[in-house]
């Protein structure tokens, strides 16, 4: 008997979880997805922050084909120049401060965690990384050792030693900043402990005790960036320039593509003692490139950044309710919090039934995700609402939870 696409999924294919999704999808197009019933569904996370605008650009999918016809897998560091890699690294640049003016490919954002990792070592000749607590900068050996948060690390320790963590907005934070510190590598705004926004005069603290003491100043706008919090790049709205900024999710346009920035007489370092100090199979591919500029180009050309507050307003006006504890925004970018992470999990579920795509955050649980693609229009933008408020209300009559009252007295953040 022929196995199903799905019990071949579960057998075959890695899992991380024991409840995956599990939704069979066939075709995805602007804000909306299918599955193979014909079932259509509004992303609401646009694939974690990578579709920002929306799935199956027409530009994007021709950009991707024309390079696929022209080639795709060559070298892609140290012998051939590529015009993909070498006119999106151009474009990026030009949307950049001018100290941020050399881009580093790599295949994802967590390995580009990795390289800005090397890199700070390198220009600085010192060991220390500070990292934030609830901090999320990727799965891998080194990013590991950099996520704030022990449930997460403790099954693969041994990890990379001298990492300390420190409170995102806390004192200890500028406080741990001294002669041995290689770098601090922070989030611009914390995703995964639930959309947390740095206070300016923290982070203009934080910046300042860098420059004091030779350290790099580390951001993370893997999920952040290309206009999810309602500038092109989150670090505008504080009135700083990181030594390495770092790129990913929506960086290639709906490709695997991640990059680390910085200036040119930074990044050179990794050119000698050692040669190929930092090196990369397909990292900069020539197809991710091309589709990566091309959404940047229609992301840019259709001036959808500037409405992200507008809809951020409209957001917090609608997604009201008696059992939302709190919410939080960062432009089109919102975690809603409930009493405890088995309601939230139960209206995360109900949300899917109700065809629409959210989920929850690695650190906090018990609240509900909301990224949209910045394309999405008002009246979607309504009705993904309606449908968050008529899930709510659905677990709260439903037997597991109809006993238990969840309304809150107070008003929500």
């Amino acid at each position: 008997m022929m196995l199903s696409n799905r019990q071949v999924f579960l057998s075959h294919v890695a899992q991380t979880s024991t409840k995956p999704i599990g939704i069979e999808m066939v075709k995805a197009a602007g804000i909306h997805l299918w599955d193979a019933n014909g079932k259509s569904y509004l992303d609401m996370i646009s694939g974690f922050s990578v579709c920002n605008i929306g799935h199956s650009h027409p530009k994007v999918v021709k950009a991707v084909q024309d390079q696929a016809a022209d080639y795709m897998h060559l070298i892609v560091y140290g012998e051939f120049i590529e015009a993909p890699q070498v006119a999106y690294a151009k474009m990026l640049t030009e949307q950049l401060p001018q100290s941020l003016n050399c881009v580093y490919f790599t295949n994802s954002g967590a390995e580009a965690t990795e390289g800005a990792m090397k890199l700070a070592k390198r220009v600085t000749g010192k060991h220390i990384i500070i990292a934030c607590n609830h901090g999320y900068h990727g799965s891998t050996q080194g990013a590991l050792s950099v996520m704030g948060d022990e449930y997460w690390r403790n099954a693969f320790r041994p990890l990379l030693p001298s990492i300390a963590h420190v409170n995102f907005n806390g004192q200890d934070a500028i406080d741990a900043i001294d002669d041995q510190t290689a770098c601090i590598i922070i989030e611009t705004v914390q995703a995964e402990s639930g959309i947390i926004k740095p206070n300016i005069e923290w982070l203009q603290a934080l910046h300042k005790k860098c420059k004091e003491k030779g350290a790099l100043l580390i951001l993370d706008e893997i999920q952040a960036g290309f206009g999810r919090t309602g500038t092109l790049w989150a670090f505008e709205q504080y009135g700083i320039v990181p030594d390495i900024l770092l790129l990913g999710k929506a960086l290639g346009g709906g490709m695997p593509l991640g990059a680390f920035i910085a200036d040119y007489a930074l990044m050179n370092t990794l050119t000698h003692n050692p040669v190929l100090g930092h090196i990369t199979t397909f990292g900069g591919h020539p197809v991710s490139c091309a589709a990566g500029k091309a959404a940047l180009e229609v992301l840019l050309d259709g001036k959808y950044i500037d409405t992200v507050f507008a809809k951020e307003k409209i957001l917090n006006a609608l997604v009201v309710h008696p059992a939302i504890i709190a919410k939080r925004s960062a432009g089109l970018w919102m975690s809603i919090q409930f009493a405890t992470a088995e309601l939230n999990q139960a209206i995360v579920h109900q949300c899917v039934q109700n065809g629409l795509i959210t989920d929850w955050f690695l650190f906090a649980a018990d609240r509900l995700r909301i990224a949209p693609p910045l394309i999405i229009e008002e009246n979607e933008l309504k009705q993904m609402c309606a449908i968050i408020l008529q899930s709510i209300n659905e677990v709260l009559n439903s037997a597991a939870f109809c006993k238990t009252d969840y309304t809150i007295s107070r008003t929500p953040e």
